[in-house]
C-alpha cells in the first residue's frame, strides 16, 4: 500500500490539496459557503482588485475566517514585473508572506509571460517570500523556477477560466517527474471530472476559482470539486490498470472446458 506525503508549503502541511478563490462570486456570503464546501484549507485573494477596506459589508476579508484557511494574495492584474512586485509588497506590509505570483502577458489569453515570471520571482525569493509562482506547462521553465527556490511552481491546465481542463497533460508529467518541490495545475479547470483527471496525474494540489464561481450552483460545485480532487488523488495512489486494445475476462478461466 502506498502512503501518501503530505503537502507541505512554506513550512505547513494541508489536508486539502485543493486551493480556491474568491472572485467573481454573485455575492461574498456564496463565496463564504463555497469555502466551507469545498473543504479547502488556503484561499487566494487578488489584493489589486479587492477592497480591504470602507463598510464591512464590502470588505472581502469579513467573509474569510483566517483562523480556518490560509490566505493566498496573488498577484492577478499584474502585467509587468513591476506591478506585480508591488502587490506583493503591499500584501507583506499587511503582515502576510506568502504570495501567489502572476506576471501575465495580455489579456487577451491571460497567458503568464515567462520572463517577466521568472523575473519576478527571482526578486520575490531574494526578499525571502513564500513564493508560489503560476506559470506555463512548459517544463524547462519549471524546473528553472524551482531552482529558484520558490515554494511551488504552478503550471497551467489550460488559459485561466476557459474551463477546458488540462490540455497538455504529457507535459505536466515531466514536469512532476523533473521537480521536486509541490507541482499545483493552476487555472482552467471546469467541472468536477477535469480535476479528477488532473490528480489522476499525480499532481499536489489544484487551485481554481471560476468554475466554482460561475457555476449555476457555486456551493453544489465547490462539493463536487472537493469530492473529485480527493477522487483523482486515491486514484493516482491506488495506480490504474493498463489500457488494452482488447477485452481481459475479470474471473478466471483456468479449468473450465
Amino acid at each position: 500500500m502506498i502512503h501518501d506525503k503530505p503537502l507541505v508549503i512554506g513550512g505547513r502541511t494541508y489536508r486539502s490539496r485543493l486551493i480556491i478563490g474568491t472572485g467573481k462570486y454573485p455575492n461574498f456570503e456564496i463565496m463564504r459557503q463555497a469555502h466551507e464546501a469545498s473543504g479547502a484549507e488556503m484561499v487566494t485573494v487578488a489584493l489589486g482588485r479587492v477592497k480591504l477596506g470602507g463598510p464591512e459589508e464590502e470588505n472581502i476579508l469579513n467573509f474569510i475566517d483566517t483562523k480556518k484557511y490560509a490566505l493566498l494574495p496573488n498577484t492577478a492584474g499584474a502585467f509587468n514585473v513591476e506591478d506585480a512586485l508591488r502587490i506583493a509588497r503591499l500584501a507583506r506590509a499587511q503582515g502576510m508572506n506568502l504570495i501567489k505570483l502572476e506576471v501575465l502577458s495580455e489579456a487577451k489569453t491571460l497567458l503568464p509571460d515567462p520572463f517577466g515570471t521568472y523575473e519576478a520571482a527571482k526578486k520575490l525569493v531574494e526578499e525571502e517570500f513564500t513564493v508560489l509562482v503560476y506559470t506555463n506547462d512548459d517544463p524547462v521553465l519549471a524546473k528553472k523556477l524551482e531552482d529558484l527556490g520558490v515554494a511551488a511552481v504552478m503550471p497551467a491546465g489550460s488559459p485561466i477560466g476557459s474551463g477546458q481542463g488540462v490540455l497538455n497533460a504529457n507535459n505536466i508529467r515531466i514536469i512532476m517527474e523533473s521537480l521536486s518541490c509541490p507541482v499545483i495545475v493552476d487555472a482552467g479547470m471546469g467541472t468536477a471530472s477535469d480535476l479528477a483527471l488532473a490528480m489522476e496525474l499525480g499532481v499536489d494540489g489544484i487551485l481554481c476559482n471560476t468554475g466554482i464561481a460561475c457555476a449555476q450552483d457555486p456551493v453544489r460545485m465547490a462539493r463536487a470539486f472537493r469530492a473529485a480532487c480527493e477522487a483523482g488523488r486515491e486514484s493516482f495512489l491506488a495506480g490504474r490498470i493498463p489500457r488494452k486494445l482488447y477485452g481481459s475476462a475479470s474471473s478466471p478461466l483456468e479449468g473450465l472446458r
